[in-house]
């Protein structure tokens, strides 16, 4: 078939495609269906193989059914790769030596294509003792950064870049650190980070209460429960983290309380799941169902639906028994409960389909029922499954009693009661970014359309990034039937025209309907008052959300998507990119750097502009007679010059490269270590920009590097370039850690 769009071709053919070195690939995206749906048919009986595969492969035609991006990149590939898009790692001990190991799991797990998530509330706080080694505990944020070092390093199954979830309790010591950590935009950067919040604090915040930080039984201090809910919704209003999980909700209402604990998430938020935890995804898409779409007839198919959820339990069912895992815990956690997470996408263009304003009380009761057929099916197909092939391995009739199943109806609790239950939790409602655009743009999850039509920044393999113009798959189906007829207006709405209220209102619908949660953002207008952007989560906890996760556009958070104004739901033109032009003269400095591996010299100048407030830096160049750097110094020149004469903050610039560890070692500098010449570029940098804004200020400022001196404190020294401590030192002619027994002699 043809793709709706050159995106969607790029996408199924970058991500999706299988294309080995040697044999026979996919050439097209039926054939991409064919070897999932024939991989994933190996889990019947032999007899029953050819059926269940037409069957699968019937499901996934037209992009009906869409698996994770895992089933589709890994299944019938034979690559070492896990078919799980979500982990939750086992609890992170309270030793250096357990900590190191749970690193190592993490990487494992990264590295065959899971995303992952830790609950950090196990690590004694900053200061604690450590006793038999006289020193003072660093705390779980000085241990996240060495996840996060680890996660930079790691290419997830050849494809993508690890992805991580931090998770605190908002009773941890370290809470108010944890809270501001991504105020440092060099910070935690592979790493989504949420608070762990109980109903006793909600609850403490509406009495006005204090609210005790406490640790291995020991309260450390009190803090007014009022201030420590705003210091986390100043952060999420400033810088769109660090989100929030209800966690005593995201346990009472789990099918599994009686034998487990939550208290962890994946990276997107849709799935909490207990330790070694491990959740298959798929998503039924909502707009390839809708009939007569525009019509006076159009209608959701109910009947298509319910068939189509029943194919997909069957088919992630069988996913669990043909992965692979990368830790022996995972695959026991997960052929133990056999958890599944199926959910939809396409809701807000099967809306629109429909004429249903998204946002509106039609919308969420509409919703409701859509979301209610889904789980009522999920049940009794798993209920069937279990009759056929036998219950989870934990499987106990006290199920019954959870909330969850509390709600079906009787015909579906009477079918569970005889013949158990084939998956302890069935659905969720996970993000389905690229797996949506491949299927023509339609809209993402439950979320909204965020604009009908609109430019996607694309992230290439060296790190810089293109537009593309997109169409949303509505837009294109409505031009298809009414050629260039305006849209109708009230029901082509955008994330940006809802009010926060109808976020929540559509998040709170769905949320009945699903097992685990969801993962949505609601979106605030950047002019939103702080009152009532901190209300939203008050009230989404009172509607009975699980989690929430709020996005304010503003200077510090940017953009993925560019959108054409919201008021013009037909196509626009891309915005264009301006760079300043380069004045024929310019003043700066050159700075020299002598490395020592490298038998020449790096030279660094940075040129000056003028402006308003002062000189600002307009561009740079490195040069060096060593050869070996010319292609990464000539990219390194363009790239930075241009973002420095798009002008704003462009300190980042050099925190980002004074992250840069290399892996071979760093070197010293000036009796300063150092840990890569990238750093030592980064280092420049970061003192010429510190000499413009002294220039500004009309300010004196001393000569010196970039890098703390010698005499700072042990927190300020050099990195380790193998584990990320802290602490470097010069001993014995070797550049030496502590921590983790690394060496490198000179």
């Amino acid at each position: 078939m043809a793709f709706d769009n050159p995106l969607a071709a790029d996408i199924w053919s970058s991500k999706y495609r299988f294309t080995p070195a040697e044999g026979a690939g996919d050439d097209s995206v039926e054939q991409t269906w064919t070897r999932v749906a024939a991989a994933i048919a190996e889990a019947e009986p032999p007899k029953a193989r050819r059926q269940w595969r037409e069957r699968f492969a019937e499901a996934l035609a037209d992009f009906q059914f869409l698996p994770a991006g895992r089933i589709m990149a890994g299944a019938g590939t034979g690559r070492a790769v896990t078919l799980f898009n979500c982990f939750v790692m086992g609890t992170v001990p309270d030793d250096l030596n357990g900590i190191f190991e749970a690193v190592r799991e993490a990487a494992v797990t990264m590295q065959q294509g899971g995303g992952v998530g830790m609950d950090f509330s196990t690590i004694r706080p900053s200061g604690a003792p450590v006793k038999g080694v006289g020193a003072d505990a660093s705390g779980p944020l000085s241990f996240m950064d060495v996840w996060d070092a680890m996660c930079r390093t790691i290419l997830s199954a050849g494809q993508r870049r690890g992805a991580m979830m931090g998770c605190l309790r908002i009773d941890h010591p370290d809470i108010e650190a944890f809270i501001d950590a991504k105020r440092d935009p060099a910070r935690l950067r592979n790493f989504n980070v949420s608070v762990l919040v109980p109903d006793a604090f909600m609850q403490a915040l509406e009495s006005d209460s204090d609210w005790p930080l406490v640790f291995g039984g020991q309260t450390w201090r009190t803090v007014p429960a009022r201030d420590l809910w705003a210091r986390l919704m100043q952060a999420t209003y400033d810088v769109a983290e660090p989100g929030v999980i209800f966690i005593d909700r995201v346990n009472s209402r789990n099918n599994l309380a009686a034998i487990e604990t939550i208290s962890a998430s994946n990276p997107c938020g849709e799935q909490m799941l207990p330790p070694y935890g491990a959740c298959l995804l798929g998503s039924i898409n909502l707009a390839r169902l809708v009939n007569d779409p525009f019509g006076p007839d159009a209608s959701l198919d109910e009947t298509r639906l319910a068939a189509l959820t029943r194919t997909a339990v069957r088919f992630l069912d069988n996913v669990i028994d043909v992965s692979r895992f990368p830790l022996e815990a995972q695959a026991e956690e997960a052929r133990a409960k056999r958890r599944l997470g199926l959910g939809v996408t396409g809701l807000a263009d099967a809306l629109v389909f429909c004429g249903i304003p998204y946002g509106g009380e039609k919308a969420a009761e509409t919703t409701r029922r859509w979301l209610g057929l889904i789980k009522r099916e999920a049940y009794r197909a798993s209920a069937e499954l279990a009759a056929e092939k036998g219950p989870y391995p934990l499987y106990d009739p006290s199920v019954l009693d959870r909330p969850n199943l509390l709600e079906l109806d009787e015909e579906t609790r009477a079918l569970i009661a005889r013949h158990g239950l084939r998956n302890g939790c069935l659905t969720s409602i996970a993000p389905t970014g690229t797996t949506s655009l491949m299927a023509g743009n339609v809209s993402s999850g439950v979320e909204p359309v965020f604009a009908f039509a609109y430019t996607r920044k694309v992230l290439q393999p060296d790190g810089t990034k293109r537009e593309e113009a997109v169409e949303d798959y509505a837009l294109t189906v409505w031009k298809r039937l009414n050629g260039e007829a305006p849209p109708p207006a009230d029901s082509f709405v955008t994330a940006q025209t809802l009010t926060p209220a109808q976020h929540l209102r559509m998040q709170a619908a769905a949320q009945e309907m699903v097992d685990s949660s969801i993962s949505k953002t609601v979106n605030c207008p950047e002019d939103i008052a702080f009152d009532e952007f901190a209300d939203v989560y008050v009230e989404g906890w009172r509607m009975g959300c699980k989690g929430l996760t709020t996005y304010r556009p503003n200077a510090v958070t940017g953009s993925v998507l560019s959108a054409a104004p919201a008021a013009e739901p037909v196509p626009t033109p891309p915005a264009e990119i301006h760079l300043s032009p380069r004045p024929e003269a310019l003043t700066g400095s050159t700075y020299k750097i002598k490395w020592p591996d490298s038998p020449h010299a790096v030279y660094v100048t940075l040129n000056d502009v003028g402006g308003p407030n002062g000189p600002r830096p307009f561009e740079i160049f490195v040069n060096s007679k060593n050869m070996e750097h010319y292609a990464w110094t000539l990219g390194l020149t363009r790239m930075i010059s241009a973002v420095f004469r798009r002008g704003g903050d462009v300190s980042f610039v050099a925190e980002e490269l004074k992250a840069v560890f290399d892996p071979r070692g760093g070197g010293w500098l000036n009796g300063r270590y150092v840990p890569s010449l990238l750093a030592a570029i980064g280092g420049v940098i970061e003192r010429h920009l510190a000499r413009d804004a002294a220039a500004r200020a009309d300010l004196d400022l001393p000569e010196g590097g970039a890098f703390p001196a010698p005499a700072a404190a042990a927190a300020s020294r050099a990195c380790c370039p193998r584990c990320g401590t802290p602490g470097m030192v010069r001993k014995e002619g070797c550049d030496t850690c502590f921590e983790c027994g690394y060496s490198k002699c000179g």
